[in-house]
């Protein structure tokens, strides 16, 4: 193997790192659920597009991924003995600017595609587009930084669950259903559960850094009941569906998931406030709940459009 080829890996793999891939099921989650919806459409549904949508969802999570790292590492909220960022600004593996302009680069691409999108659906799309550049964008860029103003939870739950999943659905079918909204309420509730793990686990850091959480405005006790709420939340939303009809009774299909969330809770309950290193990954688990559970909300709506 040449020194180039070494350099190569090295180098794409310092990127995966910087982009923190592992958390792309969090964007594949919602266009997996606004994927099934459509098999409940009763018009056309262009199923070529969802490579395409799939693709432009990973890379705006990229794209707000490294803007994130770029401004976090810049207001001085990341240092070396953190955990919330990717790591390859204080570690010195890319500089500020390459990771800024990887950024803007993937943004750039996702709304290629999503012209894309506009030209086969129209303006609503473009709308739904814009919101979601600018939510991704200013999560910490200068001057809205809204994660810093304690409105990441709510904006994280909007952008990441019913904006992605209902302009999943429309990209496909063309169309709106309310029932769309209301499927993506446990998708949200799961995505926003992983940011207040993070928050949670960084209360202290965070207010050393001035920056304001949901989590460190509540204080530790009350950041459990936030996240037994958020996790919750999400299995009371799918049993609320199936007895309102909305879902199959197939949807009792994400309680197989109940001992990744009791898992969770555990840890939650027997967490202390000058302790982070013991909800360290509670983040990363979390994702895994989230990636898990979608899978099977979204089996369970598929298997009650076909059977």
């Amino acid at each position: 193997m040449t020194d180039s080829t070494s350099e190569q890996k090295g180098s794409l793999a310092v990127w995966l790192q910087a982009v923190r891939a592992f958390s792309f099921p969090a964007s594949i989650v919602p266009v997996a659920v606004g994927t099934v919806l459509a098999a409940h459409s009763d018009g056309p549904v262009a199923w070529w597009l969802i490579p395409f949508i799939a693709v432009a969802s990973v890379l705006m999570q990229a794209g707000t991924n490294l803007v994130s790292d770029f401004f976090d590492y810049a207001k001085g909220v990341d240092k070396d003995y953190t955990y919330g960022s990717s790591g390859v600004l204080t570690a010195g593996l890319l500089s500020p600017v390459q990771v800024f302009v990887g950024g803007l680069a993937a943004f750039a691409v996702a709304c290629g595609i999503g012209l894309l999108f506009i030209a086969l659906r129209g303006w609503p799309i473009l709308g739904l587009g814009v919101l979601g550049l600018l939510g991704g964008f200013f999560y910490t860029a200068r001057p809205v930084g809204y994660k810093y103003i304690a409105l990441g939870d709510a904006l994280v739950f909007m952008l990441m669950g019913p904006l992605m999943v209902i302009g999943t659905y429309f990209v496909l079918t063309d169309s709106y259903s309310h029932s769309v909204l209301i499927a993506s309420l446990p998708v949200g509730c799961l995505v926003a559960a992983i940011l207040h793990a993070n928050n949670m686990r960084d209360i202290q850091h965070d207010r050393d850094a001035q920056v304001r959480t949901v989590a460190n405005l509540l204080g530790h006790d009350l950041s459990r009941m936030e996240y037994y709420v958020l996790v919750g939340g999400a299995y009371v939303a799918v049993l609320g569906m199936i007895a309102g009809g909305l879902v199959s009774p197939w949807g009792l299909l994400v309680f197989a998931t109940a001992p990744l969330a009791v898992k969770n809770f555990r840890r939650v309950v027997h967490s202390q406030p000058q302790q982070p290193e013991t909800i360290a990954t509670l983040d990363v688990q979390t994702a895994q709940l989230h990636l898990a559970f979608g899978l099977l909300f979204s089996l369970a709506i598929l298997l009650g459009a076909l059977l």
